[in-house]
């Protein structure tokens, strides 16, 4: 008996890992674009968000063709985003690009931090700390989270304390245009946006309190087997734990969630204590960083941020917005 009891013990062992593995997603995404550009222009480019692999997510059986004059994979300076690059060089009636590529996505857990945090070197994180709004804005912003982490001496309890303040105080707007712009002077008015400018608040009141961050820009999955997921970009944020790396935190999905099912913050609370230190398996990560400037460097001003597409037709921006949805170009997923 107690050799079967043994051997159900060593089983359940080596079950484990499976039991307790993060959840995953395979899948086939495609790009497909039909620029709609003036067939007399003489030189069209189009940069699109490239994703690689790293811990959390593989990127495999990375396919691109068109009728495009030539074709690069580049990165750009500053945050090291990888970028599809495309060109046409002569008028032409259709500029065409199918971009495919096949995706294993990963839910990220992170619970086990340390006890004791080491210290780190502001100097190497000066990217994560540097205000990045106007002079006055960053004056509201450091008064703010001084209010907001008051008493806090940890990087983890100031980092939650600002997280906290966030899920109580803003709010998921759905009449905001694509993922929002993230402007912090007008959000700490409104306290209402979509993603990019809920977790822009988060960076924006982390960084004033000592606490290294950073937005990630990407796409999320829909549900289902497959479907259109054009409009589907989404944006989450990490901070650094010294002695321990970046944390996920998407407070935006707390409040994407409370409204989409009504819920009070009490019934909320299960979200709010997942999406500080984890994010679901349905999302893509495209990169980081704000004022993008694309390699080919775009003739036009730097990006906002990198998460649509971005076009040029002979030297002047195709994009009507930073979203670029009239640029001609469908994104759909087919689950594997």
């Amino acid at each position: 008996m107690k050799a079967v009891s043994g051997i159900v013990f060593a089983v359940f062992l080596l079950l484990l890992p499976l039991i307790s593995s993060a959840a995953e997603r395979l899948s086939e995404i495609t790009v497909q674009a039909n620029l709609k550009a003036s067939a007399d222009a003489k030189d069209v480019r189009i940069w699109l968000p490239y994703p690689i692999s790293d811990r959390n997510q593989d990127v495999s059986e990375v396919h691109v063709n068109g009728n495009y004059s030539r074709m690069g994979i580049y990165s750009d300076a500053k945050y090291g985003n990888t970028m599809l690059y495309a060109e046409w060089k002569e008028p032409a009636q259709e500029r065409m690009l199918t971009y495919t590529f096949v995706a294993r996505t990963k839910e990220r857990v992170q619970r086990s931090f340390p006890a004791n945090e080491l210290p780190y070197s502001p100097t190497e994180m000066n990217e994560y700390l540097t205000p990045s709004g106007p002079e006055e804005t960053n004056a509201k912003v450091q008064n703010l989270a001084a209010t907001i982490t008051k008493g806090q001496k940890s990087v983890l309890a100031k980092a939650r304390s600002v997280y906290d303040w966030i899920v109580d105080n803003m709010h998921r707007d759905p009449k905001v245009k694509g993922c929002g712009l993230g402007e912090v002077d007008k959000l700490l008015v409104s306290l209402g946006g979509k993603c990019t400018d809920i977790h822009s608040v988060f960076v924006a009141l982390a960084r004033a309190s000592g606490v290294p961050a950073r937005e990630v820009f990407g796409i999320r999955l829909p549900k289902g087997k497959e479907g259109d997921m054009t409009k589907f970009q989404h944006c989450w944020a990490e901070f650094y734990l010294p002695g321990y790396g970046w944390v996920v935190v998407d407070p935006a999905d707390v409040r994407k969630i409370i409204l989409e099912q009504n819920l009070t913050l009490e019934q909320a609370a299960p979200s709010r204590e997942y999406y500080f230190g984890a994010v679901d398996e349905n999302r893509v990560a495209f990169g980081t960083g704000r004022n993008i400037v694309l390699n080919p460097k775009q003739s036009g001003v730097p990006l906002n941020y990198f998460m649509y597409p971005y076009a040029e037709a002979d030297g002047k921006p195709l994009n009507e917005d930073l979203y670029g949805f009239n640029l001609g170009y469908t994104i759909t997923f087919k689950q594997r």
